[in-house]
């Protein structure tokens, strides 16, 4: 609550700068205008020839500047220091208004630089002297110790100064963390997207496909072999089950229902995985080998994700584009350092669709890529398509 409470004042006053400004001189000038006729009549000729309106305008001189020390503090120190100048030619003792030279000092010095705050000491200094050695008859004397006003005001606003910079300086590093903050969750954010994308697309791609050739083949056997279309509707029905709720696995993880309780998300699929995705794509009428060589390892879920979507990814194009009679092959190596992934088909399709550069082909290359792998798409010779990735595993990643 006091803290609340010091951070609205603390507003106000920045809104209001002038008006508190205003106020706090206020006393200055009240102690001036209740002693302006006592200095009137004092030894000083030119304070006797002024009289109390030429004391009133030189008080008035000293002290209204003083409205503006926070937005122009050099200027207001150096009005000052020449109304005090004016005042001591014309012969007129120091009175309470000169204290307006202390109060621009302070400002001067805890809000300007190093320089600035020397020079305004140094003139400070200067003008107590020449006052001294007009009205003081111990000038030496009397300027030394009279000097410890000044030196206490100058130290109090290096005090502040030093302590306004430390505290704008943390406000600064706080600001700069936030935005290195906001940044990298922007960053986080974007890497979530692209493999949100990344694995929608896959899922989407492999299972569409998959359900086009189905319900091609439904269309032509509904007539001749009843059996065959009805079997091939229930795959479509499965395969469109496991799309839905793939993609509704990812799509889950950016709902942001504040106080729900947490879903649980199947696991993404890996190499135990690949068994059924190559059941997936005979039963889809792609008749594919699988075989697995080298000793089997464990690898990281990242990696086996990796493999599996390599994987499906090239058996989809395998199915949109071999054509009819394709044949496809997988082949998994466990080499020392690596995995080597080879899907093969020999379809008669066209390769450049494959070569197009989509996103299919670069979700690959990115996924290789995320361990330190690469991936080779290129037409085989005699027809047909190979795809060759090569991910690191172990200390080689």
């Amino acid at each position: 609550m006091v803290g609340y409470v010091f951070g609205r004042l603390r507003a106000w006053t920045r809104r209001h700068s002038k008006l508190v400004d205003a106020f706090t001189a206020s006393p200055l000038a009240l102690l001036s205008l209740v002693t302006v006729e006592t200095f009137s009549r004092s030894s000083s000729a030119g304070a006797r020839i002024a009289g109390v309106p030429g004391l009133l305008l030189l008080s008035a001189a000293l002290i209204v500047p003083l409205i503006w020390r926070r937005d122009r503090p050099r200027e207001v120190f150096a009005i000052v220091a020449a109304v005090s100048f004016v005042q001591w030619l014309l012969d007129i003792v120091v009175m309470p208004a000169n204290l307006a030279v202390l109060v621009a000092l302070y400002v001067v010095v805890s809000r300007c630089t190093l320089p600035w705050a020397l020079a305004a000491g140094v003139v400070a200094e200067l003008g107590l002297l020449l006052a001294m050695l007009r009205w003081s008859p111990d000038a030496w004397r009397a300027w030394v110790s009279s000097s410890a006003f000044i030196v206490a005001v100058w130290l109090a606003g290096i005090y502040a100064n030093t302590r306004r910079r430390y505290v704008e300086g943390l406000v600064e590093r706080a600001e700069r963390a936030e935005r290195e903050r906001d940044q990298q969750a922007r960053i986080a954010a974007a890497a979530e997207r692209a493999r949100i994308a990344r694995e929608l697309h896959d899922v989407v791609a492999h299972n569409v496909s998959v359900m086009v050739v189905q319900a091609d083949g439904a269309t032509y056997a509904i007539d001749s072999d009843p059996e065959q279309a009805r079997r091939a509707m229930q795959a479509i029905s499965a395969t469109g089950r496991q799309a839905l709720a793939e993609m509704r696995r990812l799509v889950g993880v950016l709902r942001q229902d504040a106080g729900s309780p947490a879903e649980d998300y199947a696991p993404q699929p890996g190499v135990a995985q690949l068994d059924d995705l190559i059941k997936q794509v005979r039963e889809s009428g792609l008749p594919t080998e699988f075989t697995v060589s080298g000793t089997v390892r464990a690898l990281p879920e990242g990696e086996q994700l990796a493999v599996y979507r390599i994987v499906q990814e090239a058996l989809t194009n395998a199915l949109k584009h071999g054509g009819p009679g394709t044949r496809a092959w997988v082949e998994m190596t466990y080499g020392r350092g690596e995995i080597e992934l080879r899907i093969s088909d020999d379809g008669r399709g066209a390769a450049a669709p494959r070569l197009a550069g989509g996103h299919g082909l670069i979700g690959m290359r990115e996924r290789a890529a995320m361990y330190g792998g690469s991936v080779e798409a290129a037409p085989r010779p005699g027809g047909g398509f190979r795809v060759v990735a090569r991910i690191p595993v172990g200390m080689a990643a």
